[in-house]
């Protein structure tokens, strides 16, 4: 996170997520306006830059935006818990998982996970 006094960016905030990253730019406009600019950021490929999308998101829409964005992203959980659809979150912990060395005999596996077995 950093403030920046240049131009109209008056905060950002930088997110890595796996092949992207996300900026949430505060900016303000010459009449002293601010708005939020989301942007995604993705490398298309070795030498070939970075495809970039962006949306404005202004005050007045604030409240709006968040309630449908909530919306969505309850209607997602309601759909994975049918079993019907992909979890690539699930995936991606279940190979990290796999990848964890055993605990040695005696001692409770690095996540803290105990089964009735271990006993």
């Amino acid at each position: 996170m950093s403030d920046y006094n240049n131009n109209d960016e008056v905060y950002s905030v930088r997110v890595p997520a796996g092949k992207r990253t996300y900026f949430f730019d505060v900016k303000e406009t010459r009449g002293k306006d601010l708005y939020l600019t989301i942007t995604e950021s993705k490398r298309r490929g070795e030498g070939e830059g970075f495809s970039k999308h962006k949306i404005f998101l202004y005050r007045e829409d604030f409240e709006k935006f968040e309630e449908g964005f909530v919306e969505a992203v309850d209607k997602i959980a309601e759909l994975m818990d049918s079993g019907n659809y992909r979890d690539p979150i699930a995936e991606r912990e279940a190979t990290v998982g796999s990848q964890e060395e055993p605990a040695p005999e005696g001692e409770a596996p690095a996540n803290g996970d105990v089964s009735f077995d271990d006993l």
